[in-house]
């Protein structure tokens, strides 16, 4: 990995659980949880789950919209409807979370297809939401 590039470090997710949440994410999307045992006891004030090696998802409690203040206004953006965010995997992967997802019974789109994204038209991508309502969107170019 070379430090020149500009990259997606990570997103911020407002949960109501935590703790819940990244077990969703990992059972049922598949991304390794990171600081989630500290965050447990008490040593971290969010989880996050690993989307790669440079990209992270963090997962932060609802509870602490109150607590923001590197920014005017920034404790309001809790719950701001941000539409929602894309993930690109590879096709056996993209299929295996459709498989996941649906037999956790959480409910799917119907598949597009060649829809645009960062490396040009998709072949397939799907969207679903996690149990805090936050919309994701699946995809693959290969």
């Amino acid at each position: 990995m070379t430090d020149n590039l500009t990259r997606l470090d990570h997103v911020v997710l407002w949960v109501r659980d935590p703790i819940a949440a990244a077990g969703f994410y990992e059972r049922t999307v598949g991304l390794e949880p990171v600081r989630l045992a500290e965050f447990a006891a008490g040593q971290a004030p969010f989880p996050s789950v690993r989307l790669n090696e440079e990209s992270i998802v963090d997962l932060m409690p609802l509870a602490m919209a109150g607590r923001l203040t590197m920014l005017p206004g920034a404790a309001e953006s809790a719950g701001h409807p941000v539409n929602h965010v894309c993930v690109a995997l590879p096709r056996a992967a993209f299929d295996a979370l459709r498989t996941r997802l649906s037999e956790a019974s959480v409910p799917l789109s119907g598949i597009s297809h060649d829809s645009y994204g960062a490396r040009g038209p998709a072949r397939r991508s799907f969207y679903f939401r996690d149990p805090d309502g936050n919309v994701f969107e699946a995809r693959h170019y290969d």
